[in-house]
């Protein structure tokens, strides 16, 4: 075994080790059917935190020659398929962590100089007769030609380039050429699978590596099971782990990838390893990163993200993307790499992006803070005092702050109930930790505002929001149009909330009062 060639099966092994593990090896009957076929190639792109390099360790431990590893998959679901033994651990291949190459390097072409390098020095122990040429293509070709010998390629974090030197073109575009010239219409090739978070990258409307079967979180074709947890999964985990499944949907679930909604796996097994339920982005990623996009607020970027904050989506065009960190022409663009972040969710369908799951909206959340949008942050703030002070049915200290975190025009245009919700929606941020809360739920005589239904021992709460009206016709909306009805579960312990914008004073007004039954 090599460094490069033929790696064996160590990492996929201490995966199999670890406490939790979900069975995807039923990835390999798909890459299976496509070996030595014009799909043979594939850029699988998806989010940090998503399994890519578990996956690739899984692929590299199946097909490696010099090792032997039935002991790791005979009870997997793999081993039920026909092509099961036909190629477990028959295939040269050659496994290349990109990420770890580059920080082993001082740039582009010192990488390609290292790597080439290396893997011939691997190639050299088994084909010493052939391996006499500079170049690793010339290699390769020369090992093919005599001993019709192929290889598999399971290339990992392959577009650690555009993120590190994501302004340097010509490093990028030497990168693209040797990636192009090792594994374009080569003989040697049986099957390349390619992980990373983009796409491959397009020079105008064409890119080098136009071979490729792209799969990713905007096109997940058939894979779609196997670009995270499934929802059976996670069920199965929370059930043997004794958690609540229902609190895991609500932090981790929301990528709709065609007829199957993913969950993050880093952050499920980080959860069910813990027992608790929390953001685990921060051990990955920085908040920073996603502010430096956000903040660009191209074509009013800012409004769209609090309509998202909003449970609300927005139409996106994809097709512009050019799957880069850079070339950004349109919010459209940054949306599409906020979904291949991971920090947007996509419709195929419907062609809209919207905020999957609580884990991600305190990420966009933890962002706002620490950035300046103004009224938006104080609001965010605030947040927890404005719970306390409903709760504590303090009017004057409730309408202070809803005032404060009134949002000017600069963010979104405040002119009617739907952009009072949007300011309490975001006021009533801390909320979640508490409530369900439900917009425009039908109840009574007709569809109730804001309803906050309780998680712990805390009051319900119905809002009626009025704009340019008395609050007190909240209140008695409230009443006449029975919006308590749904709620006879809670009429002990229920709070009726009326808030009203004065357009004309520009001043906010709240009425507080407990339900008499």
């Amino acid at each position: 075994m090599g460094i490069y060639l033929n790696p064996g099966n160590t990492q996929f092994q201490e995966t199999r080790n670890g406490q939790i593990y979900v069975d995807k090896s039923l990835l390999i009957e798909y890459t299976n059917k496509v070996i030595r076929t014009p799909s043979k190639n594939l850029c699988v792109s998806r989010p940090r935190r998503f399994g890519k390099s578990t996956d690739a360790n899984m692929l590299v431990a199946y097909y490696s020659r010099e090792c032997d590893s039935s002991s790791l998959f005979d009870d997997l679901k793999i081993a039920q398929s026909d092509s099961y033994k036909k190629h477990l651990n028959k295939h040269n291949v050659i496994h290349i962590d990109m990420q770890k190459c580059l920080s082993s390097t001082g740039g582009v072409c010192d990488l390609i100089d290292y790597l080439s390098k290396r893997i011939i020095k691997d190639l050299k122990i088994i084909y010493g007769d052939y391996c006499d040429e500079p170049l690793l293509t010339d290699v390769l070709n020369e090992i093919y030609a005599y001993t019709k010998e192929t290889f598999i390629f399971v290339i990992d974090e392959w577009d650690c380039i555009f993120r590190e030197y994501k302004y340097d073109k010509e490093a990028q575009k030497k990168y693209l050429d040797f990636l192009r010239l090792l594994l374009k219409e080569q003989p040697y090739i049986s099957l390349v699978y390619m992980t990373g978070i983009l796409p491959i990258k397009k020079y105008g409307t064409h890119s080098d590596l136009n071979m490729f079967d792209e799969i990713s979180m905007i096109s997940p074709k058939r894979l779609s099971a196997f670009m995270g947890f499934t929802e059976k999964e996670v069920e199965e985990l929370c059930e043997h782990s004794e958690m609540d499944f229902n609190e895991m949907k609500e932090w981790y679930d929301g990528y709709h990838l065609r007829d199957t909604s993913i969950y993050s796996p880093r952050s499920v097994v980080a959860s069910l390893n813990n027992g608790e339920l929390e953001n685990y982005w921060n051990d990955t990623e920085t908040y920073e990163a996603l502010k430096v996009y956000v903040d660009m607020n191209f074509d009013g970027l800012k409004d769209d993200i609090i309509k998202l904050l909003n449970n609300e989506k927005i139409t996106v065009d994809t097709g512009s993307f050019q799957n880069d960190m850079t070339t950004f022409q349109s919010k459209d663009d940054v949306l599409t790499l906020l979904v291949h972040l991971g920090y947007l969710g996509y419709d195929n369908i419907n062609k809209e992006v919207y905020i999957p799951n609580r884990e991600v909206t305190d990420s966009f959340i933890q962002s706002i803070k620490n950035s300046s949008w103004n009224e938006t942050t104080k609001a965010l703030l605030n947040s927890k005092e404005l719970l306390e002070a409903t709760w504590k049915m303090e009017e004057e200290k409730v309408a202070k702050y809803i005032e404060e975190a009134h949002l000017h025009t600069s963010i979104i245009q405040y002119n009617d109930e739907n952009a009072l919700s949007y300011t309490l929606s975001l006021a009533y941020y801390t909320a979640r930790d508490y409530y369900t809360i439900i917009r425009e739920m039908p109840s009574g005589k007709g569809y109730a505002d804001i309803i906050f239904i309780p998680k712990k021992d805390k009051p319900a709460m119905i809002i009626e929001l009025k704009w340019n009206r008395d609050a007190n016709c909240a209140i008695n909306q409230i009443k006449d149009k029975k919006y308590m009805y749904g709620l006879e579960h809670y009429v002990d312990n229920l709070l009726l909330v009326g808030i009203s914008y004065d357009k004309q004073r520009k001043k906010h007004e709240c009425v507080i009062e407990k339900y008499q039954k």
